[in-house]
């Protein structure tokens, strides 16, 4: 199975991307630079595919990612996991700030899954999207209304999504995560961290690796039967 992976060279997308490697599968991911993805592709040579591109471009999409480099190659699932934080208070907004994460967590989204289904719509495959959503999508943060609002967005996306492909086989599905140990929590100090982390049913971060396997197994035929719906991993956030 060919897996497209964004945002796969750290943090939870390298994970994602190992947890799949492990299973067999083929990865074709991108980010801006490969980073730890170097070392996946001499561990597992040939299941390894990158590219560099900076998800922010949302114009050139469909000629550089889906013509030039995948081409004609069959796609069974898309694990979009790229995103863009902006953490500030509503009233200190920049609006170039927002609009450029707006065009990574949303609209650069539509066009990659837009291109993808037609992708397995030509293959006859019927396959799998995850897209990696937020807590706090569903529990207030300070400072994180307008993210939260650009992965609000993605879920009502997906769920439409799976309405209007499910005929086709397409599945589609979001992994609401809990806050991760990776660079993009890397700006907040401990204390932040753990205030937030005091609010979950396990007092603790939510592991990369609980997420990662969500993500796996809603890609597999044994998630076959679940499609638009938001699943929580999140330690239990309340």
């Amino acid at each position: 199975m060919n897996i497209l992976i964004t945002g796969a060279s750290k943090g939870l997308g390298l994970q994602i991307a190992k947890t799949l490697l492990k299973e067999d599968k083929t990865i074709y991911a991108i980010s801006r630079s490969e980073g730890d993805l170097v070392n996946l592709k001499n561990e597992y040579p040939g299941k390894v595919h990158f590219l560099a591109y900076d998800l922010s471009d949302a114009e050139s999409i469909k000629e550089t990612i889906f013509k030039n480099w995948l081409g004609e190659i069959q796609l069974h699932g898309f694990v979009n996991n790229a995103a863009m934080a902006y953490d500030t208070l509503l009233t200190n907004m920049n609006l170039e700030k927002v609009q450029k994460m707006t065009t990574v967590n949303q609209i650069t989204p539509m066009i990659m899954t837009k291109h993808l289904i037609r992708n397995m719509i030509l293959n006859d495959t019927k396959g799998s999207i995850v897209h990696i959503s937020s807590v706090s999508v569903h529990t207030g943060y300070k400072g994180l209304s307008m993210y939260a609002a650009t992965k609000g967005a993605l879920e009502a996306f997906s769920k439409n999504t799976a309405r209007e492909w499910g005929t086709k086989g397409v599945r589609s599905n979001c992994i609401a995560a809990g806050f991760m140990e990776t660079n993009m929590t890397d700006i907040m100090s401990e204390e932040v961290k753990q205030r937030i982390y005091k609010r979950t049913a396990l007092k603790s971060e939510t592991s990369l690796e609980s997420v990662a396997e969500m993500s796996a197994f809603l890609l597999s035929e044994k998630a076959g039967s679940i499609t638009g719906q938001v699943m929580h991993v999140d330690s239990g956030t309340i």
